[in-house]
């Protein structure tokens, strides 16, 4: 009879490990699943995205520190190979110099916008979801603040500003749908472990809130919607500028309008090779269900980094917009600190 008590909460959690594991998506509304194809990608970096994606590692907020002095351009692009959707977006991001015994800020301001696309085309009939034809567009502004904490251990801070829309007009001659997004205070934290040159370890937690109007009719309905991400992975470089990659995310999610909730784990797994030492790096992997790739060149105080991904974001939003797509996402990054600094010599 023991046994029996024992075994009874034990059977009890595994089959809610496994209910959550393998529930139903909470997929939001179209004009929020949009950010998940720049301002996600954003956020871990595309150095990060084109080696699997793992924020807790390379894309640490905690690392932020290792950008000091520079400034970048990111501009993406992703199409839906079935629907022939296309999403476009561009961002401009600006990094201190240290402060504050080598802390440093970051700010990225992003803009995006998609006309005429396919909503819930490929979706199963629903009266809310109908098939529909939209505008999309979105906005935001992040702020990272990272500090060395020891020679060893660093940590960073994110803040986020993001508002989204999106009018639909079904097919079928409903009345036209629009939801937006009001901001709720939303960010993230991560603690990056480098005890040497060849091992670092991390964790990075996001927790997004936006509070989401559905209006269709002169009927409008309003639910929070959240997004709680976890992220946990450890890396080794056998050698200067190799890098492989492991790690795991955990995706929480409350849809306040649909009142669905699910729990998603997916694996991040990474490598990244050295062609020219300190010059050219080529890198692949996997980002939950995303298949990645990418490249970087540098010289001078110049480097550009490109990623290829396809499938991109497909557990996270489902078929609301196709089942296929692909993606190319660029970043040209400016060492304006070094630019400066040699400048200046030159000049002495």
């Amino acid at each position: 009879m023991g046994d029996l008590k024992t075994m009874a909460p034990r059977a009890a959690f595994l089959l809610a490990l496994a209910t959550l594991g393998l529930s139903r998506p909470a997929h939001a509304g179209p004009e929020i699943a949009l950010r998940e194809f720049a301002g996600g990608q954003v956020k871990k970096g595309v150095v990060t995205i084109g080696m699997g994606g793992d924020g807790a590692t390379t894309g640490n907020y905690g690392l932020v520190i290792r950008d000091a002095g520079t400034a970048i351009v990111d501009a993406g692009a992703a199409r839906y190979l079935d629907t022939g959707n296309l999403f476009t977006f561009s961002a401009v991001g600006f990094t201190s110099p240290t402060f504050w015994d080598d802390a440093v800020l970051y700010v990225i301001a992003l803009s995006q916008h998609a006309d005429d696309v396919r909503v819930w085309s490929d979706t199963p009939a629903s009266t809310r979801k109908p098939a529909s034809m939209g505008q999309l567009a979105d906005s935001a502004v992040f702020m990272k603040f990272a500090k060395p904490l020891s020679p060893t251990w660093s940590l960073g801070f994110l803040a986020s500003f993001e508002l989204s829309d999106a009018n639909l007009v079904p097919d079928g001659g409903a009345a036209p749908i629009h939801y937006g997004t009001s901001y709720l205070p939303s960010g993230g934290v991560g603690l990056h472990w480098h005890p040497d040159d060849h091992w670092q370890a991390g964790v990075r937690v996001i927790l997004n809130h936006d509070m989401e109007t559905r209006t269709q009719g002169g009927v409008s309905e309003s639910a929070l919607f959240r997004s709680y991400e976890y992220r946990l992975g450890a890396a080794w470089s056998p050698w200067r500028g190799a890098l492989l990659d492991v790690g795991g995310t955990v995706l929480d999610r409350y849809d306040g309008l649909e009142r669905a909730r699910s729990v998603l784990i997916n694996p991040n797994l990474g490598v990244q090779l050295p062609l020219v030492q300190r010059h050219v790096w080529a890198r692949a992997g996997l980002d939950e269900t995303t298949w990645t790739g990418g490249v970087s060149f540098a010289g001078g105080p110049f480097k550009l980094d490109v990623a290829y991904l396809y499938g991109l974001a497909l557990a996270r939003i489902g078929d609301q917009f196709g089942q296929r797509n692909s993606s190319v996402i660029a970043t040209l990054g400016f060492d304006y600190d070094a630019y400066l600094g040699a400048r200046a010599k030159k000049q002495e």
